[in-house]
């Protein structure tokens, strides 16, 4: 956990944010589509806000949470500066393995749209979503995210001097067994989890959930710089038709493993 933290004190993950903008609209569509007209709602392992922010924006009452001190009260910091402040509950800094400040069946709906990724022991990951199904009310929303396999595996084969150790077979056939990833660079992304996509709706649903929808939060991470720069110099309508052909092809099964993160909709039991 002090690694995590650590990269996150120094990571402008905000910025990630605004500059990958197709993954949070994606994921935004789909959070509205399923989120109840009104209510609390959890942001667990929120970040610096930016979906909590949203749904404040939105009228809902919102409770974040999130490992890293900093994280948070950059999250403070945006609702002040939004004149959102009304619109939190509460601010915690939080493990999201145990939630012991919130009470069982506190929200109508609950994000988890990061600690997944950081969780490399099975248990430690049980422990996430057992606990987000403890402070979600029956039949509530949960929205959480994951990061496929196969896109790193397919990563690591195209770039495999930026994916060290994943940058010889040995290491990506170890890989593709046990889901971890460990940076053998220095301030690189933390150590981290990649699901199969196939194992996703079987794990929440063993854990006390029922699936309603896999999503590919951004399939156009497939496309290489050069060829969002074309799309960019045909203009902002050509750019946002782009946009929106992701954006209708996110839930096609058959191309989930190519999007750089999925987002998992389902309904509390």
């Amino acid at each position: 956990m002090n690694e995590i933290v650590t990269y996150y004190n120094q990571f402008d993950e905000w910025g990630r944010l605004e500059r990958e903008p197709i993954e949070f609209r994606v994921n935004w569509h789909f959070i509205k589509k399923y989120l109840p007209p009104s209510g609390s709602i959890l942001d667990n392992g929120a970040g610096p806000g930016k979906y909590a922010m949203e749904l404040a924006k939105g009228g809902y009452q919102v409770t974040l949470t999130d490992l890293t001190p900093k994280l948070v009260q950059i999250a403070r910091e945006k609702a002040a500066e939004l004149d959102l402040v009304s619109q939190f509950e509460a601010f915690h800094e939080a493990d999201a393995r145990n939630l012991a400040m919130l009470e069982d069946e506190q929200f109508e709906a609950s994000l988890m749209l990061g600690p997944m990724y950081h969780l490399q022991n099975e248990l430690d990951r049980i422990k996430a979503i057992q606990e987000l199904h403890r402070v979600t009310k029956r039949n509530g929303i949960v929205c959480v995210a994951f990061m496929p396999r196969i896109r790193h595996l397919l990563t690591s084969l195209i770039h495999p001097e930026h994916w060290k150790p994943n940058d010889n077979m040995n290491t990506i056939t170890q890989f593709d067994e046990t889901g971890c990833f460990n940076h053998a660079e220095e301030g690189r992304f933390t150590g981290a989890y990649y699901f199969n996509v196939k194992d996703i709706n079987p794990f929440m649903e063993k854990n006390g959930f029922e699936s309603l929808e896999l999503i590919g939060s951004n399939i156009g991470a497939i496309l290489p710089p050069a060829s969002w720069t074309y799309w960019k110099e045909k203009g902002e309508d050509e750019v946002e038709k782009v946009f929106e052909f992701i954006r209708e092809r996110a839930t096609d099964s058959s191309i989930l493993g190519i999007s750089s993160h999925l987002l998992y909709v389902g309904r509390r039991k």
